[in-house]
């Protein structure tokens, strides 16, 4: 069983809800394990435990939140420990080209300084899905689609 946490920050609601949709993607995929929780609810060490990290941040000035980047930077304690497990991001924004796509790739950049797996995806939202405001019919179907593509990883990875 692939065991996967979601952790999110969200201020308005709009990345919480990107976070369940992301997980209704995860949990269709048959071996898997989710459990969704806002940043504040999870350790550092508690990390370890999951073979998947999904992490979802609205964007501030082009990058990611303090709360979901001071679990990053509290996570140095286990560097090299997560070698091997999945990664992914998403990201919520204010407006279009509100830094969306930079927000998730400063935590993919910080997934892969671990030595997490991050897998892409050729079609709709590469990096990981990006909604402006609350997620629309397209970036639900993205979160969706992307919460499959890294469960069914994590399944052939670690199931």
């Amino acid at each position: 069983m692939a065991k996967i946490l979601i952790c999110y920050y969200s201020r308005t609601g709009h990345t919480e809800h990107m976070a369940g949709e992301v997980a209704e993607g995860a949990k269709a995929v048959e071996g898997t394990e989710v459990d969704v929780r806002p940043v504040g609810k999870i350790e550092p060490r508690e990390m370890l435990d999951f073979d998947a990290i999904v992490m979802g941040s609205p964007t501030y000035y082009g990058s990611m939140a303090a709360e979901l980047k001071k679990l990053l930077d509290d996570s140095v304690a286990f560097h090299g420990k997560l070698n091997g497990k999945v990664g992914a991001a998403f990201a919520s924004s204010a407006n279009v080209g509100g830094g969306n796509e930079t927000t998730v790739m400063d935590i993919i950049k910080a997934l892969l300084i671990h030595g997490m797996v991050v897998q892409g995806s050729p079609g709709g939202d590469h990096f990981g899905p990006v909604a402006v405001g609350d997620p629309d019919d397209r970036s639900r179907e993205e979160c969706h689609k992307f919460g499959r593509i890294a469960a069914e990883l994590a399944v052939k990875l670690h199931g």
